[in-house]
C-alpha cells in the first residue's frame, strides 16, 4: 500500500511537497495509518486532535494516545478541548453537526494562524459509499451523490481510493497501534446502520462494490460538469451583483425550462432548505422574503436579491460620535475633519457648518417617523417617503446610517442625501468635511 499511496500523492496531491499539513488524527485506525504512511514518506506534517468530552475516560485516553503518536513520529500535536455537548443547547444543533462546526472551525483558525497549507482527513472508499446511501435516504441532489470530494478547498482526503479493508491490512503488517471507539459499533447511528448492515450485503451481492461505485462517481461528476457548464451560462443572463447583494432577474429565471432546479443551482452554497418557497418568490408579492440560517433572499418589484444575514446580535444601532475616525460597522467607516468650504464632494461625503451642528453627532439607523429636509428640495421629507421614491430594497435599508445632531435632526442620509439646513454656504467660516 505504501507504494500505491506514494504514487498517488506525487500524481493527485503534490501541492501536499511544498508547504506543511495538517492531519486530523481522532486515534483510530483511518487517521493513524494516514500519519504512517505520510511520516514514512518523509513529509512535514502536524498533527489536530479535537477532544469532544462526550466519552469521560474514553476520551482523555484518546487525546494521550495521540499525544504519544506525535512523540513517536516526532511531529508536533495540536489539541482542542470542547465544551460539545453546551454549544448543542446553545446552537440547537445535533452532537454530529455540533462536533462538524466546532472541528472545522478550529482547523480553519489553524491554518490562518498556523500557515498550514492544508488539513487531511482520513476518509476512505467504504466512507465515500456509505455517505452516497446517506444522502440518498435524505433525498440528496447530485452534489450529494457523488460522493466525497478529494479536495475541497483548503481541505483534502488522500484515502479515498483506498478500502478500509486495504488500510486494517497496512495497519496489521506494520504492527501499527489504534484506539477503538465503541460508538462505532452502536447501530443508532444512521451510518453506522449503513456500515453494519447494508453494506455487507452489498459486498456479498458484487465484491468490487467499491470499485463500481467508483466509477458511478466518476461518471456524476462528469455529468455534473456539463451542469455547472449551463448554470454559469445562464448565470451571466440573470445575476447582478451590485455592492453586497446579488440581483436576480425574476423575468429571466420564469423563461428557463425549469425555473427552481436553476434557483437550487444558483443558490445551493447558501443554507437554502425550503426549496418550494424559494420558487415561490418568483410570483410573490414585493417584500416577501425566505431566510436560511446565513442567508435572506427577498422579493423586490422584478428582482430576488441575496444578502449575508446579520448574525451579530451586539451590533450597534446607534452611537455618538465627533471629529475623527468612526468604524460604524464591518463595511461602513465615517470620516469626520475639518475642510475648506469651497473643496469637492461626491455621493460619499459632505461639508458641514461646524457652527449649525452640536456635538457628539449621533450616528443611527432610521425610525418610522424620521424626517429631513432634502437638499434641492422644498419643505421636508420623511425618510421612509425617501426610501420609497429611491426605490430601496429592504436590504439597502436596513444597511443605512442616519448622521443626526444629538437633539436628533437629520444631518445627513449616509450615501445618499444631505439636510439643506446643516450645509456649509460662502459665508460658513468653520466647515466640516464629512465623508464614508
Amino acid at each position: 500500500m505504501l507504494q500505491d499511496f506514494k504514487f498517488h500523492i506525487e500524481d493527485d496531491f503534490p501541492f501536499l511537497k511544498e508547504t506543511p499539513f495538517l492531519i486530523a488524527v481522532s486515534g483510530g485506525i483511518d487517521s493513524v495509518v494516514l500519519c504512517h504512511l505520510f511520516h514514512d514518506l518523509k513529509y512535514n506534517f502536524a498533527i489536530a486532535h479535537c477532544n469532544f468530552k462526550l466519552r469521560g475516560e474514553a476520551s482523555d485516553a484518546d487525546e494521550d494516545f495521540v499525544k504519544n503518536l506525535g512523540k513517536k513520529l516526532k511531529v508536533e500535536v495540536l489539541i482542542a478541548s470542547f465544551e460539545t455537548e453546551k454549544y448543542v443547547t446553545k446552537e440547537k444543533l445535533s452532537i454530529q453537526i455540533a462536533a462538524r462546526e466546532l472541528r472545522y472551525n478550529w482547523f480553519e483558525k489553524l491554518i490562518k494562524e498556523r500557515g498550514f497549507s492544508h488539513v487531511l482527513t482520513a476518509h476512505h472508499a467504504d466512507d465515500n459509499l456509505e455517505t452516497f446511501f446517506i444522502n440518498l435516504t435524505r433525498g440528496s441532489g447530485l452534489d450529494g451523490l457523488i460522493g466525497i470530494p478529494k479536495v475541497n478547498k483548503n481541505i483534502a482526503r488522500p484515502l479515498l481510493k483506498f478500502s478500509r479493508e486495504a488500510i486494517e491490512k497496512y495497519a496489521l503488517s506494520n504492527k501499527i497501534e489504534w484506539r477503538e471507539d465503541a460508538s462505532n459499533a452502536e447501530q443508532k447511528y444512521l451510518r453506522n446502520k449503513i456500515r453494519h448492515r447494508l453494506i455487507p450485503i452489498l459486498k456479498e451481492i458484487n465484491p468490487n462494490i467499491l470499485n463500481s461505485f467508483e466509477r458511478v462517481s466518476q461518471n456524476l461528476s462528469e455529468s455534473k460538469k456539463i451542469v455547472d457548464d449551463k448554470v454559469s451560462e445562464i448565470s451571466e443572463k440573470i445575476l447582478e451583483i451590485d455592492g453586497d447583494l446579488i440581483k436576480i432577474s425574476v423575468s429571466e429565471v420564469l423563461k428557463l425550462s425549469n425555473p427552481k432546479v436553476y434557483l437550487y443551482q444558483l443558490l445551493k452554497e447558501y443554507n437554502f432548505t425550503e426549496w418550494n418557497n424559494v420558487k415561490d418568490l418568483l410570483k410573490s408579492q414585493t417584500g416577501k422574503v425566505v431566510t436560511s440560517k446565513t442567508h435572506e433572499l427577498l422579493r423586490d418589484r422584478d428582482f430576488l436579491l441575496l444578502n449575508k444575514r446579520n448574525l451579530n446580535e451586539s451590533l450597534k444601532t446607534q452611537q455618538e460620535i465627533g471629529i475623527g475616525t468612526f468604524k460604524i460597522d464591518d463595511k461602513t467607516t465615517i470620516i469626520i475633519e475639518k475642510s475648506l468650504k469651497n473643496e469637492a464632494t461626491g455621493k460619499n461625503s459632505i461639508l458641514v457648518n461646524k457652527n449649525l451642528v452640536t456635538f457628539p453627532m449621533i450616528i443611527k439607523k432610521w425610525e418610522v417617523g424620521d424626517f429631513f429636509y432634502p437638499t434641492g428640495m422644498k419643505g421636508k421629507k420623511k425618510v421612509s417617503k425617501f426610501f420609497k421614491d429611491h426605490k430601496l430594497s429592504k436590504f439597502e435599508k436596513e444597511r443605512t446610517w442616519l448622521l443626526c445632531t444629538k437633539e436628533n435632526e437629520i444631518i445627513w442620509i449616509v450615501g445618499y442625501r444631505q439636510d439643506r439646513r446643516f450645509t456649509a454656504s460662502v459665508s460658513s467660516k468653520d466647515v466640516l468635511k464629512i465623508s464614508i
